[in-house]
């Protein structure tokens, strides 16, 4: 029978329509998208108990267990009706998330997850800070990595919202002093040491976070906001290059820039990659 099963094997692909290829496509994305849905709601553990109950009926079934086969048989008729009253609210926001999408959104990143959200968020929280006089160092790592800086803080891996960049630099709280690490578009940590520069010609009104952010830029392609807790203005280094003064508009532009040019590069090193595959394949 297996062996039967093997030799049919190149039939079957060779009789697949570009309509079959597009069927399974589709079925395999809703299949993911379904299970990035599941992984963060309490459904998890709800398939997680049916599945297993699928494996005793068929065991029992197996083993002609015949009284537990039975009694698990008629659970599994109520299991269907349990998920949808238990897990009521959650299927409502998924519905009403499919419905507010349009055809783009299915196939783009989150957005809570994208560029535009990310510099919004950023902006928000360092105009925040700016008016209450909170010094702030935000990183956004670009392609030079910068773990070790990263291990030298604690480690957080969370999305990026203002008003957690707020708490974090929040006075007198055990991670504020130091720099928040954003990378790819992920607040992984927090409390981190950055190296000062060694430009011994820098203005003395220059403070220990500018000087950090100015040693970061000039040791690598990283870029950093800074937050002056004395006068509230908010100065972007890149570069080993600092500019101050920014607005909340001017800040967001700057940042975006920043991230956009970032994934465009990630975009064109991974075209390049396959160009040299394919290539090397010839």
């Amino acid at each position: 029978m297996f062996e039967t099963l093997l030799s049919n094997i190149p039939a079957s692909l060779l009789s697949l329509r570009l309509a079959d290829i597009l069927d399974i496509a589709i079925v395999a994305y809703l299949f993911y998208k379904l299970s990035a849905f599941v992984r963060e709601t309490r459904a998890g553990t709800l398939i997680k108990g049916i599945i297993l109950l699928l494996i005793f009926t068929w065991a029992s079934n197996l083993l002609q267990l015949n009284t537990i086969n039975y009694l698990l048989r008629n659970l599994m008729q109520f299991a269907f009706m349990a998920f949808i009253v238990v897990f009521q609210p959650e299927l409502r926001r998924a519905l009403e998330k499919v419905g507010r999408a349009n055809f783009s959104s299915l196939f783009t990143q989150e957005e809570n997850n994208s560029a535009e959200f990310i510099a919004s968020e950023i902006a928000a929280a360092a105009v925040a800070m700016s008016s209450r006089r909170i010094g702030a160092l935000i990183v956004l790592e670009r392609d030079t990595k910068i773990g070790d800086i990263v291990r030298t803080g604690c480690e957080i891996d969370s999305n990026v919202s203002s008003e957690l960049l707020i708490n974090i630099f929040i006075p007198n709280t055990p991670l504020h002093d130091g720099a928040v690490i954003i990378r790819e578009n992920r607040i992984v940590a927090a409390r981190c040491i950055l190296p000062l520069t060694h430009n011994e010609t820098l203005s003395r009104e220059f403070g220990t976070r500018h000087r950090a952010a100015l040693g970061l830029s000039e040791s690598s392609d990283a870029a950093v906001i800074v937050v002056s807790e004395e006068t509230g203005k908010i100065s972007f280094t890149l570069n080993g290059n600092m500019s101050r003064n920014y607005t909340e508009d001017t800040l967001k532009k700057v940042i975006l820039k920043v991230l956009s040019s970032s994934a465009e590069k990630k975009s064109d090193n991974a075209i390049a990659k396959w160009k040299e595959r394919l290539k090397w394949k010839k």
